[in-house]
């Protein structure tokens, strides 16, 4: 059985520029084993370049929702 336990949208909302900023939209299920209850975030990451990996962008996409989840402050 398949079942989605996280989802992350990520929206470039500086026109594509060479250096662009990001929407981050994310939804976590619950997790009974680790105690946490189905929860959304959103952050915004600045100051991306473009000429990257998108691996580099969830990256920091990524680590910036945890550092969120975790203590409740983006870093960005």
């Amino acid at each position: 059985m398949r079942r989605t336990i996280a989802s992350m949208r990520i929206a470039n909302i500086s026109e594509l520029a060479d250096i662009s900023n990001y929407r981050i939209e994310t939804v976590e299920t619950s997790n009974p084993l680790a105690g946490t209850p189905e929860r959304t975030a959103q952050c915004v990451i600045q100051g991306h370049a473009r000429a990257q990996s998108v691996w580099a962008l969830l990256a920091r996409a990524s680590g910036e929702i945890a550092n969120l989840a975790s203590t409740g402050v983006s870093d960005d």
